[in-house]
C-alpha cells in the first residue's frame, strides 16, 4: 500500500483515504473514490538487456526504403557456441531471407534509386529530410510508369535536383551531374518527364537561394551577403536578372558586395564557386556599376 492522501478525505465519512495499487479508497467505509488504471513506468521493454538497452520498438516508418523500414533481418550476433554446420545454414538462410525482401522488379528499382539519392543527399549536403521527398517523388514517378526505358540514376538525379528546387536550397545541374552516376542527358531526359508529367512546382531559381552557401565557400561575411542581397534586389528591380544564370547573378552580386567591404575576392574564385566564367561574373557587375552611376 501506498502512503495516504495528504489533505483528502472521504466524501461519504470523512474518513481517511489511501491509495491502493491503481484505487484511492476510504480506509473507513471503503468507498473507491478514485481509479487511476494508466501504467505510469517506463514504456519500454527489452527483457534480456534492460538497464542497457531500452528499445521496445523498432525504427520509424520512412519512405526512403523501399519496404518503409518494415522488414525484419537476420542478425549476425548470437550466444553460445554456433558449429560450422549451423553457421552455414544461418548463411544460407540469412542470403535467403535477404532475397525475399526485393521480390520484384519494381522494388529492385526502388532500392537502386533510394540507394542513389541517399548517396546524392549527403554529397551535396541537402537537409536530412530532403532524401524522405525525393524518395517519395522517385516513388510517384515509377507510380506513373515514367521510368520505362529511361535512366533509374537519372530519375534519382531529377528527383534531388527538384526537391532542392522546392526547399529554396538549389543546387545547380552541374553540381548534381558531378555527384550523379547518370550522365547529364539522362538527368535532363528525365527532369523533363518529372516536370511535365508530375507538374512540380518549381519555378525559376531566384539568386539569393545560393547567396548563403557562395558566401560561406568564399568565407564572406554575413554583411557582405546581406549587401550581395541588396544588389540582387537592385538588379531584379530593373529586370536585368531575366535571361541570366542565377548562380552567376549571385556569384556576381558577392563578388560586388565583398569589393565594397575590401574583402579579397576575386572574379575568378566568385566565378569558380557559381561553375560559371569570369566573364559572367564581370557582366553583372558591368551593370550594377551602371546602376549605382544613376
Amino acid at each position: 500500500m501506498d502512503d495516504t492522501d495528504a489533505g483528502r478525505s472521504c466524501p461519504e465519512c470523512a474518513g481517511r483515504l489511501r491509495n491502493v495499487k491503481t484505487e484511492t479508497c476510504c480506509e473507513e467505509c471503503g468507498l473507491v473514490v478514485a481509479e487511476d488504471a494508466i501504467d505510469r513506468g517506463p514504456e519500454w521493454r527489452s527483457f534480456a538487456d534492460d538497464d542497457t538497452d531500452r528499445r521496445r520498438t523498432g525504427a520509424p516508418l520512412t519512405r526512403s526504403r523501399h519496404d518503409r523500414g518494415l522488414s525484419t533481418e537476420i542478425g549476425y550476433e548470437a550466444t553460445g557456441r554456433i558449429t560450422g554446420r549451423k553457421r552455414r545454414r544461418l548463411a544460407r538462410m540469412r542470403r535467403e531471407h535477404s532475397r525475399a525482401q526485393i521480390a520484384t522488379k519494381a522494388d529492385s528499382n526502388l532500392v537502386t534509386g533510394f540507394s542513389e539519392i541517399r548517396r546524392l543527399i549527403d554529397d551535396l549536403a541537402l537537409p536530412v529530410d530532403a532524401r524522405e521527398q525525393a524518395c517519395q517523388l522517385f516513388k510517384s514517378a515509377q507510380d506513373e510508369d515514367l521510368l520505362r526505358g529511361r535512366s533509374i540514376e537519372g530519375f534519382s538525379a531529377a528527383a534531388v535536383y527538384a526537391v532542392g528546387r522546392t526547399r529554396s536550397v538549389a543546387r545547380t545541374v552541374d553540381e548534381v551531374v558531378a555527384q550523379a552516376v547518370a550522365t547529364e542527358a539522362e538527368f535532363k531526359a528525365a527532369y523533363r518527364a518529372l516536370n511535365r508529367e508530375l507538374g512540380l512546382p518549381v519555378g525559376p531559381i531566384h539568386p539569393t537561394e545560393y547567396l548563403p552557401r557562395f558566401a560561406s565557400e568564399l568565407d564572406l561575411g554575413t554583411d557582405v551577403e546581406r549587401l550581395a542581397d541588396e544588389y540582387v534586389e537592385r538588379l531584379e528591380e530593373v529586370d536585368a536578372i531575366a535571361g541570366r544564370n542565377p548562380s552567376g547573378v549571385a556569384a556576381a552580386c558577392l563578388y560586388a558586395a565583398a569589393r565594397e567591404r575590401d574583402c579579397a575576392v576575386t572574379q575568378v574564385e566568385a566565378g569558380e564557386v557559381a561553375d560559371v566564367s569570369p566573364v559572367t561574373i564581370r557582366k553583372s557587375v558591368h551593370r550594377l556599376e551602371e546602376l549605382e552611376e544613376r
